[in-house]
């Protein structure tokens, strides 16, 4: 190796890398709480806020929790090709606006986007550069009780989530990587997270994300 690359190299590693890193499951897994434990212990990460048509619950913040919009708005951000996804999830359009996600990328901080898994397929292959995270419960008992706490579903559409979760659980080899989010163990689930990040960012085969 002769000198001109021994000091490419020094630029490189003492140059930001950051990572756009994608969180996906089935639903009740704790996407959600994985990423509200991140910024409640202070990561200094961009988490991207979804657009969704559906109406807030009574515990979310527009712009928080999600980006609340009318229909109209909704897909005039499609035809303007404004999302890096969109999909229907459960009969509800829900999209990741692409303006956050390059705007936190090219002031160097990392992205944490939560993705449904159909739509992971999708962003996979606009960037395939993106690290994916499979998110999952110990068991299928234990998603099925964390489900039935939430009460947000009638009986047909608990076994509705139920199936389709059945389905997603067959995609995990799709995913870089898999991490079991055990019952009253979030903190531990994000230390790996973490890990994991940090991992890829000392990785030499790092490839910078363009949108």
């Amino acid at each position: 190796m002769v000198e001109s690359d021994i000091r490419q190299w020094y630029q490189w590693v003492s140059e930001p890398h950051p990572l756009l890193v994608l969180i996906s499951g089935p639903s009740g897994v704790g996407k959600d709480s994985v990423l509200q434990c991140m910024k409640d212990m202070g990561y200094p990460f961009h988490f991207v806020v979804t657009a969704t048509t559906r109406a807030p619950r009574s515990n979310e913040v527009h712009g928080e929790h999600y980006l609340f919009l009318s229909e109209p708005q909704f897909e005039a951000m499609v035809e303007n090709d404004e999302f890096l996804e969109h999909t229907l999830v459960y009969g509800e359009p829900k999209g990741v606006p692409k303006a956050q996600v390059r705007a936190a990328l090219a002031s160097g901080k990392d992205v944490i986007m939560r993705v449904d898994v159909q739509g992971a397929a999708t962003v996979r292959r606009k960037v395939p550069e993106v690290i994916t995270v499979f998110l999952t419960a110990a068991s299928e008992k234990e998603l099925v009780e964390r489900l039935k706490r939430r009460r947000t579903e009638s009986a047909c559409g608990l076994r509705r989530r139920i199936s389709l979760a059945r389905e997603e659980m067959e995609r995990i080899p799709e995913f870089d990587y898999v991490v079991v989010n055990r019952e009253d163990e979030l903190d531990e689930t994000v230390r790996r997270i973490v890990a994991i990040m940090k991992a890829e960012k000392c990785s030499v085969q790092w490839r910078e994300v363009k949108l």
